[in-house]
């Protein structure tokens, strides 16, 4: 078969422990339409032979398809943990104190210290500043105290034979097979998280396979065992996705108290300038410099909580774990590391910052949606369409558009259902 000029390119750079069908594997990773049909299937044993089938169709050996996969049992747990991300269940004030703590900074500063030499060698050659590497490393396994215990190859199964991201979990675990039959992992040292991230940095198989890199020179990557390997292909992993050496991963900022919502949607970067002309402050009332870089305004509580602006680098830690609670603990553990004092938002006002249940955001999102305010399928999670959607139907209500589920928002959603119902029963009685 013919392949596109930017995937020969692409086969063209592997090693050569592989085919053109395995790096294929890889490449699925990120064009899904070179993708197959899902292997999932809520009987396991037939989602197993499902495997079996996509393997030998990827041109993996007789050790994979009959021994490897043969072995591989499902992880009811896996499932559970899955639907109960605290990303999607903490509130933003929860999560960052779960997991940007005391420990993690003095640890941290201490890493810093204990690595200085390697830190200084990867700054030079990857540009990636070394307070995020230790940040990731903290928040992925506290330094390597909770790498996680579970078969890697279980839990990978067990998520590519469930419907919800079957095909992402299916190219990892085909990564995972080219990683074993290349001789770069042993199946008795695959122990990770039950998402099947491994080592001290919780890759992914697919990362493992494009980026790893053997910093102490040992002759193998060793993520499990190897600090100086595991720190040293992240520098390489950051880098390669697109870290701006000179540049941070955003900052927080001070919104004005007539700071016109109207003219910032979220989810879209804008200039800096812009944000400058609305009035929008740094921490100190300092103005906001005039460098030349775009930002997107986050507010991961509504008005009343604190407020960032995020820049390139962000999306780049996002690549790593797709959740801005995730990123934002990365770079506000950073920032603590080398002596910044963390989020400046007054305590006093964080009671005044309403919550709302997992329940009551599927039946806002199914009453916006009933409007005609698009949130998708109602899921609980106040992801960029329901933000988006929350803000329109604020402006239309003349409330803050600041797209968070707050009290107001609720109660301005059962006065127009009222409303609603009242009209629907004014028709019905007069027809």
């Amino acid at each position: 078969m013919s392949y596109p000029t930017f995937l020969n390119n692409y086969f063209a750079k592997q090693s050569g422990y592989f085919s053109n069908i395995r790096n294929l594997v890889i490449t699925c990773a990120i064009f899904p339409f070179l993708t197959h049909a899902s292997i999932a299937d809520e009987n396991f044993s037939q989602c197993k032979a499902n495997l079996v089938e996509r393997a030998e169709k990827a041109g993996f050996s007789t050790y994979i398809t009959e021994s490897v996969i043969d072995n591989i049992s499902p992880i009811k747990r896996v499932i559970s943990l899955d639907k109960k991300q605290p990303e999607f269940t903490q509130t933003f004030e929860q999560y960052i104190n779960a997991r940007v703590t005391s420990y993690h900074v003095r640890v941290g500063r201490e890493k810093l210290k204990e690595h200085k030499a390697l830190f200084d060698k990867l700054e030079e050659r990857y540009g990636i500043p070394r307070q995020y590497l230790v940040s990731f490393w903290g928040l992925e396994t506290v330094f390597g105290k909770h790498k996680g215990k579970m078969s890697v190859l279980n839990s990978l199964a067990t998520l590519a034979c469930d419907q919800r991201r079957s095909e992402f979990f299916t190219l990892e675990l085909l990564n995972l097979f080219t990683l074993i039959e290349s001789k770069q992992v042993v199946v008795e040292q695959l122990q990770g998280s039950w998402a099947g991230a491994m080592g001290h940095m919780q890759f992914m198989p697919t990362a493992f396979l494009k980026y790893a890199v053997d910093g102490d020179n040992d002759g193998k990557v060793d993520i499990w065992k190897s600090e100086v390997d595991a720190l040293t292909t992240a520098a390489n992993y950051l880098q390669q996705i697109g870290w701006q050496a000179k540049e941070r991963w955003g900052r927080e900022v001070k919104l004005p108290d007539n700071f016109a919502f109207e003219k910032v949607a979220f989810d879209k970067y804008y200039p800096l300038e812009h944000y400058k002309q609305l009035g929008v402050l740094q921490t100190s009332n300092r103005a906001l410099s005039s460098y030349d870089i775009q930002a997107e305004l986050y507010l991961p509580s509504g008005h009343k909580g604190p407020a960032f602006l995020l820049y390139p680098n962000f999306n780049v830690i996002m690549t790593w774990n797709l959740s801005k609670s995730y990123a934002l603990s990365v770079g506000i553990l950073a920032n603590k590391l080398v002596g910044a004092q963390g989020i400046k938002f007054a305590n006093s006002q964080k009671n005044q910052i309403s919550r709302y249940s997992v329940t009551e955001m599927k039946v806002l999102q199914s009453q916006l949606n009933s409007l005609g305010f698009d949130t998708g399928e109602p899921d609980g999670i106040w992801g960029p369409k329901s933000r988006n959607a929350i803000r329109l139907f604020q402006l239309q209500q003349d409330l803050i558009a600041d797209g968070y589920p707050n009290k107001e928002v609720f109660t301005a959603m059962k006065s127009s259902f009222s409303k609603v119902k009242s009209t629907l029963s004014y028709s019905h009685s007069k027809s």
